[in-house]
């Protein structure tokens, strides 16, 4: 149990500086949920103390060895609002589980060395050469149709079985010359599961090669009740998954390795899905080859040079390496840049923490980044939100995939 008024001391005392996408917070956080507490009405949880028992008490950390702070469900939304970036380790404290596997001696099962250079051309052209444009735009106006896919929310919980649906649709029309195909709903204890896609390889004990991204979305000023398509954040990178999916499938594909494609629920709450997902794998002790991850790929800005940004920190800088040269072998009209993303950016953390290879292309660089996620104009009626843009993502999906399971 821990009092607020050692916590509000703690905030003056040990501010934590954080990186905070679409947040206007200007204080360090610690000191930001001691004002949240100096402000809140007489009488609210947030004059109580909390223990892990209490009801909608969630831990949070705001930074890599930081200690879990308790806060209400209150604050919870008002820490969503803030945008101030954390990841909730209520359930899932993937920090404890790499000290405990340290110990063990059991850090990461890792999977095959990753290639110096892209050797898979003569099988990886004719897929991105299937590639459809107009199934992205499909796709996310089915994703963009909820009010909100909002990770506590019925409706979020409808996006999630649609989206299975839709892929056990496509995984039944799979050719008998491919890989097995199976698709499965992992459930969480919010409502909204994370859905996985998964083609068989020859070698079905083989380290999985993986391309994952957030299916829930948020408006940051109403997170429960607000209006959130979530186009790019992240229904763009969820549509980029479901047609390289669709036609590898359609392909034929049978890969050496296991190939999985996974879809988050509870990103924007604290990176919740990826960290239930990742233990799990790392529990049952499979061994990952690589985690590619989507978050965002459609926005170009006017006047910018249409580019990827390859995030630096958190990620595998071997397995960044490969990924990049992907770019001038199979993608058109875009380079590779390199970014910085920062904590609890996004769902790569969670196996980057693990120990597995991640990698994370994003849309441009940060300083280009869509202005309009996490509100109700995340749509895809803007000039600057490009399908062109977002097709080049697909390709390097499929590259990625086929380079490396094959």
């Amino acid at each position: 149990m821990l009092a607020y008024a050692l916590l509000s001391l703690l905030a003056v005392s040990t501010p934590i500086a954080v990186e905070a996408c679409q947040s206007k917070v200007t204080k360090p956080p610690l000191l930001w949920l001691a004002d949240v507490r100096a402000n809140a009405a007489p009488g609210t949880d947030s004059t109580t103390t909390l223990s892990k028992s209490d009801p909608g008490m969630r831990l949070i950390r705001f930074e890599k060895g930081a200690v879990p702070i308790p806060i209400t469900a209150d604050e919870h939304i008002e820490l969503q609002k803030s945008g101030l970036r954390y990841t909730d380790v209520t359930e899932v404290d993937l920090e404890a589980i790499v000290t405990a596997k340290a110990a063990e001696g059991n850090y990461a099962s890792g999977g095959r060395a990753i290639p110096s250079a892209p050797s898979k051309q003569a099988q990886v052209k004719p897929v991105i050469a299937t590639l459809s444009q107009a199934n992205l735009k499909t796709d996310l106006s089915s994703l963009t149709a909820y009010k909100s896919r909002y990770y506590k929310s019925t409706t979020g919980a409808k996006s999630a079985q649609d989206l299975l649906a839709k892929l056990q649709t496509i995984a039944s029309s799979a050719s008998g010359s491919g890989g097995k195909v199976t698709v499965s709903a992992f459930s969480h204890t919010w409502g909204m599961s994370s859905i996985i896609a998964r083609i068989e390889g020859t070698n079905t004990a083989g380290a999985i090669t993986i391309a994952g991204a957030h299916l829930d979305s948020i408006n940051q000023s109403d997170p429960t009740g607000g209006t959130a398509p979530g186009a790019d954040d992240n229904g763009s990178g969820c549509v980029n998954l479901i047609e390289a999916f669709r036609k590898l499938v359609a392909a034929g594909f049978k890969p050496t390795n296991p190939v999985e494609f996974h879809w988050y629920s509870g990103e924007e709450a604290g990176l919740l899905g990826s960290a239930a997902v990742a233990r799990s794998y790392s529990t049952a002790k499979k061994s990952i080859n690589a985690y590619l991850n989507l978050d965002m790929t459609a926005w170009l800005q006017t006047g910018t040079t249409p580019q990827i940004g390859f995030v630096s920190d958190r990620t595998s800088s071997t397995l960044t390496a490969f990924v990049k040269k992907l770019v001038p072998e199979y993608l058109t009209g875009v380079i590779a840049s390199d970014d910085y993303c920062g904590y609890a950016c996004s769902d790569h953390a969670s196996w980057n923490t693990l120990g597995y290879p991640a990698v994370y292309p994003f849309e441009s660089i940060t300083k280009y980044e869509n202005p309009n996620i996490h509100t109700a104009a995340d749509t895809a009626t803007s000039s600057q939100f490009s399908y062109a843009h977002a097709h080049e993502f697909t390709k390097l999906v499929v590259a990625y995939v086929m380079e490396l399971a094959l």
